[in-house]
């Protein structure tokens, strides 16, 4: 690929950002974690799993930085031709039913900017969001289409804007009791017996939240041969992204505690599970008297990062199946053609075909 034509480290460092993280997971982890007791298993999550599953994937980038199939020209290098297909073909069809939900998350951030308010979009007629999933699903096949070029554009913006969101709502909750004393904030208990979780059966059992809140990193692995000195720089991405990650996941979650009673957000769980993380923004506005406004440009910025991920999630797949030259000759050869822009158009209409195929029967088929 021509040089000019490459991702800087910094642009792959924002989409690995923008695929992995988002600050709905900051809410997760304090509404199933207890609240601020989340920072315990954040610290043991990034410990254990995701600061070396980073290193590790930014190291095999930098080991085959000349491959185009990501994982799957990982594993056929280390293991071989078939493995190296099953890891291709399973990383895809995983992401069949995961890219026909996806859309649904950023029509939802559409109307929180729109009605500035959780309850209208649930009260749209199950199959007008479908529809509109569908519609959503169609149009973003066709950005998919257009090559990499506006992916890494949407992506670059999407990872921007959520982590400018995310330190933009800790610096402004934490001077929030200096500017305006009479907010109502609560008191952070940093004790250790506040600090330590019951290591219970349901604490263990949903850890895979934390787990699933920071996976994802290794979806850029296929833009590794399109990154400047592949060598150093896919490894400085995924530092970069993984300390990005860090910061937003601990100090964002110090901040929700001093907004979020965590009895009334036990009591009504469903509701801040949905909602919470528009209410933390909408309550931030009120804070400095300017009403829904910083929700507003949060759901905007949310909406763009569901809607980056849905192509990411339809781009790097295929080209885990498909670009991996040596694990080839299990590969249909039609799916194997390629636009003037460098995309499998057929593969991203069989992924219209499926991922469709499902929003449809949610249409067609009753309480599908």
């Amino acid at each position: 690929m021509d040089n000019s034509k490459k991702m800087t480290w910094y642009t792959l460092a924002f989409m690995a950002f923008s695929t992995v993280w988002g600050f709905g997971n900051v809410l997760n982890g304090f509404v199933y974690f207890n609240g601020i007791q989340v920072i315990f298993s954040w610290i043991l999550m990034f410990a254990l799993y995701f600061v070396p599953y980073a290193l590790m994937v930014g190291e095999l980038g930098s080991a085959f930085k000349h491959s185009g199939g990501g994982v799957s020209s990982w594993i056929h290098e280390t293991t071989g031709t078939k493995a190296a297909y099953y890891a291709g073909w399973t990383y895809w069809a995983c992401h069949v039913t995961y890219i026909s939900s996806k859309g649904s998350g950023g029509l939802k951030a559409l109307s929180w900017m729109i009605f500035q308010n959780g309850t209208t979009y649930d009260k749209f007629p199950t199959i007008w969001v479908q529809l509109a999933t569908l519609a959503v699903l169609l149009f973003f096949c066709w950005v998919a289409s257009r090559g990499l070029n506006p992916l890494k554009k949407l992506a670059t913006l999407a990872g921007t804007s959520m982590f400018v969101m995310s330190i933009l709502y800790i610096l402004l909750m934490f001077a929030a009791p200096v500017i305006n004393p009479n907010g109502g904030y609560l008191s952070v208990d940093f004790s250790l017996k506040n600090l330590i979780p019951h290591f219970d059966w349901k604490y263990f059992s949903s850890l895979s939240i934390l787990v699933f809140a920071v996976g994802g990193c290794e979806k850029i692995s296929p833009y590794v041969n399109k990154v400047e000195d592949p060598s150093k720089g896919f490894p400085k991405s995924m530092i970069f992204a993984a300390i990005m990650v860090i910061v937003c996941a601990i100090f964002g979650t110090i901040a929700m505690g001093m907004m979020f009673d965590v009895s009334l957000v036990e009591a009504n769980f469903d509701s801040y599970n949905a909602n919470g993380q528009y209410w933390a923004f909408q309550k931030l506005g009120e804070y400095y008297g300017v009403g829904n406004l910083i929700m507003i440009i949060y759901a905007a910025c949310n909406a763009i990062g569901q809607f980056s991920t849905l192509v990411v999630s339809i781009d790097a797949p295929l080209r885990m199946l498909l670009d991996n030259e040596d694990a080839r000759q299990f590969i249909p050869t039609k799916l194997l053609k390629k636009n003037k822009f460098g995309a499998y158009v057929n593969g991203i209409w069989m992924v219209v075909i499926l991922s469709g195929s499902i929003i449809l029967a949610q249409v067609l088929v009753p309480n599908a």
